[in-house]
């Protein structure tokens, strides 16, 4: 009898989660439109739904009859982006990067007006990559730094100084402008050893919930091993793996 409850109960709680889950993809549902989607009768919806509006998960407008998601859900979203943590977020995606692809991953954040290297993931078997954890490097010449700057307002490239670190960089207001508008077309950035000479990185950009770029990931290695061509493989991975770690910052899809 005990297992019999249980499954019951199981049952239930999973009728419940479709219940809010249909609220949550719509604007608003009635009692009859929710028992449509769901496929339960409105008798069956209306039970399901009681304990979710005494949780607050769920509220009913009393003119309208209309269910909306309630202020509860919201209160666990807060709670569960505050116990986030950007590397632990990443981490995962980190090491996929670097045993797909045999290079080292980066991850920043933005810190006006630098992108700080929170995290690196090396592939052992490779030459170590100079970059430390807590070290600060330019937005115009990384990047990790041109993925968050594609994002932020067309002015900031006029506050930012566009030192030169090798022959490479792009120094150029205008040019640089052009160089994002095509990180924004393509979803990801290149270095081409604009910032060391002999490296070349692919970076992706990372958007919180509220839709902010607040940092980003890239694949590293010598322009000898990520040729130009390589670059054009490892774009859309790197771009992927970003695009899945924004999710669960709970960022939306892009």
């Amino acid at each position: 009898m005990a297992r019999v409850a249980e499954r019951n109960q199981s049952a239930s709680l999973r009728r419940a989660l479709a219940v809010l889950d249909r609220v949550r993809a719509s604007s608003g549902l009635t009692l009859t439109q929710l028992a449509e989607a769901v496929g339960l009768s409105k008798s069956t919806v209306l039970r399901l739904t009681v304990p979710l509006v005494e949780a607050r998960l769920l509220e009913r407008d009393r003119r309208t009859g209309v269910y909306r998601l309630g202020h509860g859900t919201l209160e666990l979203g807060q709670a569960y982006l505050a116990g986030l943590d950007l590397r632990a977020v990443a981490a995962e995606e980190s090491h996929r990067l670097v045993a797909e692809v045999g290079e080292t991953v980066h991850l920043v954040v933005y810190e006006p007006p630098h992108v700080v290297y929170i995290d690196k993931v090396e592939n052992e078997t490779n030459v170590r990559m100079a970059s430390r954890i807590g070290s600060r490097s330019p937005l115009h010449s990384t990047a990790v730094g041109k993925a968050v700057l594609a994002w932020l307002p067309d002015e900031t490239v006029d506050g930012l100084d566009l030192a030169v670190m090798t022959r490479h960089t792009i120094s150029d207001p205008a040019r640089l402008r052009a160089e994002l508008a095509s990180v924004r077309r393509r979803g990801y950035s290149v270095d081409d050893r604009e910032n060391e000479p002999e490296v070349r990185c692919v970076g992706a950009p990372i958007f919180n919930h509220t839709g902010a770029v607040v940092a980003a990931i890239s694949i590293s290695g010598l322009s000898s091993r990520i040729t130009a061509a390589r670059v054009r493989e490892l774009g859309p991975m790197v771009a992927a793996a970003a695009a899945r770690i924004s999710r669960k910052l709970g960022g939306p899809p892009r």
